[in-house]
């Protein structure tokens, strides 16, 4: 299963907080965006450390 771009969503997010005329509307996409880098961040961390495993399991082989 692939998992969705998070960066791409942040940017979106970015996009919309910058086009919105409402306060409210503003400061929701603001926190969508810092909720999709958060989830880019940990996503990051995942495959990093998925990768050190997988190197682990191919070196001990």
């Amino acid at each position: 299963m692939a998992a969705p771009d998070y960066r791409t969503l942040a940017a979106k997010a970015r996009t919309d907080a910058d086009a919105a005329t409402l306060t409210n509307v503003r400061d929701r996409c603001l926190r969508a965006e810092a909720a999709w880098l958060a989830m880019a961040g940990r996503q990051d961390l995942t495959d990093a450390g998925r990768a050190r495993r997988d190197k682990a399991v191919l070196d001990a082989a």
